[in-house]
Protein backbone atom coordinates (compact mmCIF):
# COMPACT_ATOMS: atom_id res chain seq x y z
CA UNK A 1 0.00 0.00 0.00
CA UNK A 2 1.19 3.47 -0.75
CA UNK A 3 0.05 6.53 1.35
CA UNK A 4 0.02 10.46 0.23
CA UNK A 5 0.25 13.02 3.80
CA UNK A 6 -0.05 16.34 2.53
CA UNK A 7 1.87 18.37 4.81
CA UNK A 8 2.62 21.71 3.27
CA UNK A 9 0.15 23.93 5.08
CA UNK A 10 1.19 27.09 7.35
CA UNK A 11 -1.97 26.16 10.14
CA UNK A 12 -2.47 29.82 10.20
CA UNK A 13 -5.38 28.59 12.57
CA UNK A 14 -2.88 26.89 15.18
CA UNK A 15 -1.03 29.81 15.76
CA UNK A 16 0.75 30.58 17.89
CA UNK A 17 2.00 26.74 18.19
CA UNK A 18 3.04 26.64 14.21
CA UNK A 19 4.81 30.12 14.57
CA UNK A 20 7.98 28.35 14.43
CA UNK A 21 7.20 24.30 13.91
CA UNK A 22 5.40 23.61 10.96
CA UNK A 23 1.55 21.76 12.03
CA UNK A 24 2.21 18.16 11.30
CA UNK A 25 5.51 18.58 13.48
CA UNK A 26 3.77 20.39 16.71
CA UNK A 27 4.13 17.65 19.82
CA UNK A 28 1.09 15.33 20.86
CA UNK A 29 1.96 14.52 24.18
CA UNK A 30 5.27 15.74 24.19
CA UNK A 31 6.75 12.53 22.99
CA UNK A 32 5.59 12.23 19.44
CA UNK A 33 4.51 14.73 16.66
CA UNK A 34 1.43 14.19 14.88
CA UNK A 35 3.09 13.02 11.52
CA UNK A 36 5.36 10.31 13.85
CA UNK A 37 2.13 8.73 14.86
CA UNK A 38 0.57 9.09 11.29
CA UNK A 39 3.48 7.42 10.01
CA UNK A 40 3.70 4.42 12.68
CA UNK A 41 0.08 4.10 12.28
CA UNK A 42 0.56 3.52 8.06
CA UNK A 43 3.51 1.42 8.95
CA UNK A 44 1.74 -1.08 11.28
CA UNK A 45 -1.54 -1.19 8.69
CA UNK A 46 0.79 -2.15 5.97
CA UNK A 47 1.70 0.72 4.30
CA UNK A 48 5.48 0.32 3.02
CA UNK A 49 6.02 3.46 0.66
CA UNK A 50 4.55 7.28 1.34
CA UNK A 51 4.96 10.30 -0.31
CA UNK A 52 5.03 13.60 1.80
CA UNK A 53 3.34 16.55 -0.17
CA UNK A 54 5.39 19.47 1.56
CA UNK A 55 5.55 22.96 1.48
CA UNK A 56 5.99 25.96 4.31
CA UNK A 57 8.66 25.16 6.33
CA UNK A 58 9.08 21.78 4.28
CA UNK A 59 12.63 21.75 5.05
CA UNK A 60 12.01 21.14 8.54
CA UNK A 61 9.66 18.29 7.24
CA UNK A 62 12.19 16.83 5.45
CA UNK A 63 15.22 16.91 7.95
CA UNK A 64 12.77 15.32 10.63
CA UNK A 65 11.23 12.25 8.81
CA UNK A 66 14.47 11.88 6.47
CA UNK A 67 13.93 8.77 3.95
CA UNK A 68 11.76 7.12 6.44
CA UNK A 69 13.63 3.96 7.66
CA UNK A 70 13.27 4.69 10.89
CA UNK A 71 9.62 4.25 10.54
CA UNK A 72 10.00 1.17 8.73
CA UNK A 73 8.95 2.88 5.51
CA UNK A 74 10.57 4.60 2.41
CA UNK A 75 9.22 8.26 2.06
CA UNK A 76 9.70 10.57 -1.55
CA UNK A 77 8.76 14.03 -1.28
CA UNK A 78 6.90 16.42 -3.64
CA UNK A 79 7.34 20.27 -2.73
CA UNK A 80 5.14 23.21 -3.95
CA UNK A 81 6.29 26.91 -4.57
CA UNK A 82 2.64 28.12 -4.49
CA UNK A 83 -0.69 26.78 -3.00
CA UNK A 84 -2.00 23.67 -4.79
CA UNK A 85 -4.86 22.75 -2.56
CA UNK A 86 -6.05 19.17 -1.45
CA UNK A 87 -4.96 17.44 -4.38
CA UNK A 88 -2.90 19.75 -7.02
CA UNK A 89 0.41 18.63 -5.29
CA UNK A 90 -0.58 15.09 -6.47
CA UNK A 91 -0.47 16.03 -10.35
CA UNK A 92 3.14 16.43 -10.96
CA UNK A 93 4.17 12.76 -9.49
CA UNK A 94 0.89 10.78 -10.30
CA UNK A 95 2.88 8.46 -12.54
CA UNK A 96 4.71 7.57 -9.81
CA UNK A 97 1.71 6.80 -7.50
CA UNK A 98 -0.13 3.35 -7.85
CA UNK A 99 -3.09 1.91 -9.21
CA UNK A 100 -5.39 2.63 -5.70
CA UNK A 101 -3.58 4.47 -2.74
CA UNK A 102 -4.71 6.55 0.59
CA UNK A 103 -4.57 10.54 0.73
CA UNK A 104 -4.99 12.20 4.40
CA UNK A 105 -3.97 15.55 5.69
CA UNK A 106 -0.78 15.50 8.04
CA UNK A 107 -2.93 17.30 10.92
CA UNK A 108 -5.39 14.20 11.65
CA UNK A 109 -5.63 12.04 14.86
CA UNK A 110 -7.58 9.01 14.39
CA UNK A 111 -7.67 5.17 15.14
CA UNK A 112 -9.08 4.40 11.74
CA UNK A 113 -7.92 0.96 9.82
CA UNK A 114 -6.07 2.51 7.20
CA UNK A 115 -5.77 -1.32 5.32
CA UNK A 116 -9.97 -1.59 5.47
CA UNK A 117 -10.16 1.80 4.13
CA UNK A 118 -8.03 0.90 1.29
CA UNK A 119 -9.16 -2.73 0.39
CA UNK A 120 -12.88 -1.24 0.30
CA UNK A 121 -11.98 1.26 -1.94
CA UNK A 122 -10.25 -1.53 -4.56
CA UNK A 123 -13.23 -3.26 -4.25
CA UNK A 124 -15.96 -0.44 -4.79
CA UNK A 125 -14.94 0.67 -8.05
CA UNK A 126 -15.32 4.43 -7.25
CA UNK A 127 -13.43 6.89 -8.27
CA UNK A 128 -12.77 8.25 -4.82
CA UNK A 129 -13.24 7.12 -0.99
CA UNK A 130 -14.09 10.08 1.71
CA UNK A 131 -14.04 8.78 5.19
CA UNK A 132 -16.86 10.13 6.72
CA UNK A 133 -18.36 11.20 10.50
CA UNK A 134 -21.48 11.57 11.97
CA UNK A 135 -21.71 14.95 13.78
CA UNK A 136 -24.50 16.77 15.23
CA UNK A 137 -25.22 21.17 15.43
CA UNK A 138 -27.55 22.26 18.31
CA UNK A 139 -29.04 25.14 17.98
CA UNK A 140 -29.10 27.30 20.33
CA UNK A 141 -32.39 29.12 19.55
CA UNK A 142 -36.14 28.07 18.49
CA UNK A 143 -36.42 28.21 14.38
CA UNK A 144 -39.19 29.92 12.81
CA UNK A 145 -39.84 29.02 9.13
CA UNK A 146 -41.27 31.76 7.43
CA UNK A 147 -42.64 32.35 4.30
CA UNK A 148 -44.53 35.40 3.02
CA UNK A 149 -44.74 36.75 6.66
CA UNK A 150 -46.72 34.54 8.29
CA UNK A 151 -44.57 31.68 10.32
CA UNK A 152 -45.07 28.15 8.75
CA UNK A 153 -43.73 25.90 11.48
CA UNK A 154 -41.43 26.25 14.46
CA UNK A 155 -38.64 23.81 15.82
CA UNK A 156 -37.59 24.13 19.55
CA UNK A 157 -33.74 24.44 19.70
CA UNK A 158 -33.62 21.53 17.07
CA UNK A 159 -30.23 19.41 15.92
CA UNK A 160 -28.73 18.98 12.91
CA UNK A 161 -27.06 15.58 11.98
CA UNK A 162 -24.66 15.32 9.04
CA UNK A 163 -21.34 13.63 7.62
CA UNK A 164 -18.37 15.57 7.59
CA UNK A 165 -15.10 14.60 5.43
CA UNK A 166 -12.13 13.57 8.24
CA UNK A 167 -9.74 14.62 5.88
CA UNK A 168 -8.63 10.65 4.81
CA UNK A 169 -9.24 9.33 1.56
CA UNK A 170 -8.76 6.72 -0.57
CA UNK A 171 -8.02 7.53 -4.33
CA UNK A 172 -7.59 5.86 -7.78
CA UNK A 173 -5.03 7.16 -10.26
CA UNK A 174 -7.09 7.58 -13.37
CA UNK A 175 -9.69 9.65 -11.15
CA UNK A 176 -6.53 12.43 -11.58
CA UNK A 177 -6.10 11.89 -15.08
CA UNK A 178 -7.30 14.85 -16.68
CA UNK A 179 -6.46 17.56 -14.52
CA UNK A 180 -3.08 19.26 -15.58
CA UNK A 181 -0.15 19.61 -13.04
CA UNK A 182 0.91 22.94 -11.48
CA UNK A 183 -2.37 24.41 -11.15
CA UNK A 184 -4.44 24.43 -7.64
CA UNK A 185 -7.19 21.39 -7.40
CA UNK A 186 -9.14 21.10 -4.10
CA UNK A 187 -11.09 18.29 -2.87
CA UNK A 188 -14.08 20.07 -2.99
CA UNK A 189 -13.78 20.70 -6.78
CA UNK A 190 -12.28 17.39 -7.11
CA UNK A 191 -15.98 15.99 -5.65
CA UNK A 192 -17.72 18.44 -7.28
CA UNK A 193 -16.46 17.56 -11.08
CA UNK A 194 -17.15 13.81 -9.67
CA UNK A 195 -20.55 14.69 -9.19
CA UNK A 196 -21.41 16.64 -12.45
CA UNK A 197 -20.12 13.48 -14.77
CA UNK A 198 -22.91 11.45 -12.19
CA UNK A 199 -19.49 9.39 -11.34
CA UNK A 200 -20.09 9.59 -7.40
CA UNK A 201 -17.39 8.90 -4.81
CA UNK A 202 -18.03 6.39 -2.25
CA UNK A 203 -18.05 6.85 1.27
CA UNK A 204 -16.18 5.30 4.58
CA UNK A 205 -18.32 5.33 7.64
CA UNK A 206 -16.60 5.70 10.77
CA UNK A 207 -17.50 6.27 14.47
CA UNK A 208 -14.14 5.42 15.88
CA UNK A 209 -12.00 8.23 16.97
CA UNK A 210 -11.22 11.11 15.13
CA UNK A 211 -9.68 14.72 15.89
CA UNK A 212 -8.50 17.20 13.58
CA UNK A 213 -6.52 19.83 14.89
CA UNK A 214 -6.74 22.90 13.28
CA UNK A 215 -7.35 25.07 16.33
CA UNK A 216 -5.42 26.04 19.39
CA UNK A 217 -8.75 24.40 21.15
CA UNK A 218 -8.32 20.77 19.60
CA UNK A 219 -4.54 21.26 19.70
CA UNK A 220 -5.37 21.57 23.78
CA UNK A 221 -7.90 18.60 23.95
CA UNK A 222 -5.29 16.43 21.75
CA UNK A 223 -2.75 16.62 24.83
CA UNK A 224 -5.33 16.70 27.37
CA UNK A 225 -6.39 13.36 26.01
CA UNK A 226 -3.28 11.34 24.55
CA UNK A 227 -2.67 9.57 27.40
CA UNK A 228 -5.69 7.87 27.51
CA UNK A 229 -5.90 6.90 23.61
CA UNK A 230 -1.94 6.31 23.13
CA UNK A 231 -2.47 2.60 23.00
CA UNK A 232 -5.61 2.94 20.73
CA UNK A 233 -3.46 5.24 18.83
CA UNK A 234 -0.27 3.53 18.51
CA UNK A 235 -0.62 -0.29 18.99
CA UNK A 236 1.52 -2.67 19.56
CA UNK A 237 2.86 -4.19 16.43
CA UNK A 238 1.92 -7.75 17.23
CA UNK A 239 -1.72 -6.33 17.64
CA UNK A 240 -1.96 -4.65 14.49
CA UNK A 241 -0.10 -7.92 12.81
CA UNK A 242 -3.13 -10.39 13.62
CA UNK A 243 -5.49 -7.77 12.31
CA UNK A 244 -3.97 -8.32 8.75
CA UNK A 245 -3.77 -12.40 8.52
CA UNK A 246 -6.13 -13.67 6.13
CA UNK A 247 -9.53 -15.32 6.77
CA UNK A 248 -9.00 -18.36 8.59
CA UNK A 249 -5.43 -18.00 9.03
CA UNK A 250 -3.67 -19.39 12.60
CA UNK A 251 -0.83 -17.59 14.50
CA UNK A 252 1.05 -18.86 17.00
CA UNK A 253 0.96 -17.73 20.59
Amino acid sequence: MHAVILAGGKGTRLHPYTTCVPKPLVPIGSRYSILEILLTQLQYRGVETVTLAIGHMGGLVRAFIGDGSRFGLHVEYVSEDHPLGTVGPLLPVLDSLPEHFLMMNGDVLTDIDFADLYQVHGRSGAPLTVATYARQISSEFGVLDVEQGHIMAFREKPVLNFNVSMGVYALSRETLRRYEPGYPLGMDVLIYDLLAQNNRPATYPFSGYWLDIGRPEDYDRANAEFSELESRLLPRPQQVALTLLPEGAACAS
